[in-house]
C-alpha cells in the first residue's frame, strides 16, 4: 500500500479507523506495519489503537476535540465541565475533554489533547445532542444534563457553595428543564441539587446571595 493510495482512499478526511485500510488487498500485518511507519515518520497521528488522523499538511482540516472524544470511546458523550464550557454555562475552559460512557472509565493522552472518560449508569445515558464537526459528528450533553452528570459523579452531599463556585451563567441554564431532568433520573440527590441550583440562579438573578 502506497501513501498516495491511502490519501486517495481517505479523501484527506480528518479521522479514520484502521479497519478502512484492512479491507484492502494488502495483508493485515502489512497494513499495520505501514501504519506504524507512517506514524513514526509524522505522516499520521495515532490517537488510540486503531484510530488515526492525518498529520499536517496532508489533512485538509484538523479534527476537532469533540469529534476525537466521540471516536476514542463509544458509546460516549461530552459532559460535565467540558460540556458546560462548550455551552458558555461556566466561564473556564477545561484542560481535558471530559465525557461520560457506559463502558469502562479511562484517560487518553494524545498529541491533540487529553480525553477523560467517566462511567455513567446506563439508565442515565441520555440528555445529549449530536453536533456536526466538519465531516465528523460529536455528541454533547445539553447544559442541564451536563450539570446533573457533574452532580451525580461528585461524591457526597452537594452544598450551595459547590454550585456557587461553578459560577453558572443563568442565561445558559433552564432551571425548569434542570428540575424536570432531575425528576426523570429518580435520584433524590439530583432532585435536591437541581432545586438548590434553581434557587441559587433565581436569587443571583435578583442580586441576592444564597447561604
Amino acid at each position: 500500500m502506497k501513501w498516495q493510495d491511502v490519501l486517495g482512499l481517505l479523501d484527506r478526511r480528518a479521522l479514520f479507523d484502521a479497519s478502512m485500510l484492512l479491507a484492502g488487498p494488502d495483508s493485515p500485518s502489512e497494513v499495520r506495519r505501514q501504519l506504524s511507519r507512517w506514524s513514526a515518520s509524522g505522516k499520521l497521528i495515532q490517537l488510540r489503537r486503531g484510530l488515526y488522523t492525518l498529520a499536517p499538511p496532508f489533512a485538509r482540516t484538523s479534527p476537532g476535540v469533540l469529534a476525537i472524544a466521540a471516536r476514542i470511546r463509544k458509546p460516549s458523550y461530552v459532559s460535565l465541565q467540558s460540556a458546560l464550557a462548550y455551552h458558555g454555562a461556566i466561564p473556564e475552559s477545561t484542560p481535558a475533554v471530559t465525557s461520560v460512557t457506559t463502558g469502562r472509565p479511562g484517560r487518553f493522552e494524545t498529541p491533540l489533547g487529553d480525553f477523560l472518560y467517566r462511567h455513567l449508569a446506563p439508565a442515565l445515558f441520555w440528555g445529549y445532542r449530536a453536533v456536526e464537526v466538519g465531516e465528523d459528528r460529536a455528541y454533547v450533553a445539553v447544559p442541564e444534563k451536563a450539570l446533573l452528570d457533574l452532580f451525580y459523579l461528585t461524591p457526597g452531599t452537594l452544598a450551595a457553595s459547590f454550585v456557587q463556585e461553578l459560577r453558572l451563567a443563568p442565561d445558559a441554564m433552564d432551571s425548569r428543564r434542570l428540575q424536570q431532568y432531575a425528576k426523570r433520573s429518580a435520584k433524590p440527590k439530583l432532585i435536591h441539587a437541581a432545586a438548590l441550583t434553581a434557587r441559587i440562579l433565581g436569587e443571583e438573578g435578583k442580586g441576592k446571595e444564597v447561604v
